[in-house]
């Protein structure tokens, strides 16, 4: 990993702009746009310290979603980044092969090119966005050249290991022109007891006819806070699928942005959370259609027990001149418990007048006639609860690509919902 010595100019002019903005910037209140439903009060962000290294190369953490075998894998724990199984980069302005490294490591290899993609996407005008560009560490760099394709699944790891700490994670994976990859992405901990604050930043640039799969998991503890910053840009007849999973966290927000930048893109943007306690579930997704012809297609389901509570919040943006926009949204919500809450807020914001753009929201409890009918086909009523929530689910995997993406959903829905089930209500 790059130390701060060897960082370019313009990563440590960065970070001083960074750290002034932060201070500048207070934290979002329950009057802010976009945050009535998410409680900061308690919240210091200054409190936090940066994660150290503290030797933790030894350190591991169960998956939330179990990558392929064949998969090369980056780690990090703290802010030890323990460096990619690929090949070691080459020298040169621009790599001719695809690239996996440390993003500190490539800022350093490749100055020129992580210094005109970091930040394309993503710019420093909220505290949160402006304290992880003053304080990322290690990060993850994924790069594929014009035409080529990522043999194998891309497995990125960021792992918490100390307590009252910050975690500063920032990706960065640019796909050119006709490239193809696949890259998991997840957020987790070595101690489910650990009480931390985890705070990403995601830019995923697809370019004019490339494909991207993305997954993106957080298992952290529920002790913990998360908040991330997740945006896309897909190009010219480019392709994002991308599947997102939230368990874990006890508060905090993590916001989804799609821009269908290019005539032709599309993306297909899956998610599913499930809480339990009293755990405060925050997503906010954005479908943002800048260019004719273009397609998205958003579900999100969310399942909560005990006296947890959720906030989906989606806008599908249609932009002037975006004409034949084919938009689509849905939340669905499954309570456990009669102390659950969850919010759904689907919302519409179009300036172009050829479009087809639809939405969809519920918040249910499981279904008492759908319970009835099964228990009087010989089910116990644990079984048959299980199956209508199997069911719920199951209409989420189905729409995955089919293999390691789709098992590894199911599998850890199904896990989670066996945790959620077993706990009392």
């Amino acid at each position: 990993m790059a130390s701060p010595a060897t960082e370019p100019a313009w990563l440590e002019e960065r970070r001083r702009a960074g750290a002034s903005r932060a201070q500048e910037l207070g934290l979002p209140d329950q009057k802010t746009q976009g945050w009535e439903f998410t409680e900061l009060t308690g919240l210091d962000l200054n409190a936090y310290a940066p994660a150290q290294r503290n030797g933790a190369s030894a350190t591991e953490a169960a998956p939330i979603l179990p990558t392929p075998e064949d998969a090369a894998f980056l780690r990090q724990v703290d802010s030890h980044a323990l460096g990619s199984e690929l090949a070691e980069p080459e020298a040169g302005e621009r790599p001719s092969k695809p690239v996996v490294m440390p993003l500190s490591d490539a800022a350093a290899a490749y100055p020129e090119l992580v210094r005109r993609h970091l930040g394309s996407l993503v710019a420093a005008d909220d505290v949160f966005v402006a304290h992880n560009e003053a304080n990322w560490t290690g990060g993850a760099f994924v790069y594929v050249p014009a035409g080529q394709r990522l043999e194998v699944p891309i497995g990125l790891s960021a792992i918490q290991r100390s307590a009252g700490s910050l975690l500063g994670w920032r990706s960065l994976i640019v796909l050119e022109e006709g490239a193809e990859a696949e890259v998991w992405e997840q957020y987790l901990a070595a101690d489910q007891e650990v009480d931390a604050l985890f705070n990403g930043v995601t830019e995923l640039i697809v370019g004019d006819g490339a494909t991207l799969r993305f997954v993106c998991g957080q298992d952290l503890p529920e002790s913990s806070w998360v908040f991330a910053t997740q945006r896309a840009s897909v190009g010219r007849d480019g392709s994002l699928d991308w599947v997102a999973l939230g368990f874990g966290s006890a508060r905090g927000k993590v916001r989804m942005e799609t821009k269908l930048a290019g005539r032709g893109s599309q993306a297909k943007v899956t998610g599913a959370y499930a809480g339990a306690g009293k755990q405060h579930l925050d997503y906010d997704t954005t479908q943002e259609h800048a260019a004719p012809d273009t397609t998205s297609d958003l579900a999100f389901r969310g399942v909560l027990s005990d006296e947890a509570t959720a906030v989906w919040r989606g806008m599908i943006k249609v932009d002037p001149g975006a004409q034949k926009t084919d938009a689509f949204q849905e939340s669905r919500n499954l309570l456990l418990s009669d102390r659950a809450h969850a919010d759904a807020i689907p919302g519409l914001e179009i300036e172009a007048d050829d479009v087809r753009c639809t939405h969809a929201a519920a918040v249910a409890q499981v279904d008492a006639d759908q319970l009835y009918y099964l228990r009087s086909h010989g089910l116990s009523e644990a079984a048959a609860k299980r199956l209508v929530i199997d069911g719920f689910l199951q209409e989420l995997v189905e729409r995955t690509i089919e293999g390691p993406i789709r098992d590894a959903l199911a599998g850890a829905l199904e896990r989670r919902l066996a945790e959620l089930l077993d706990t009392p209500s």
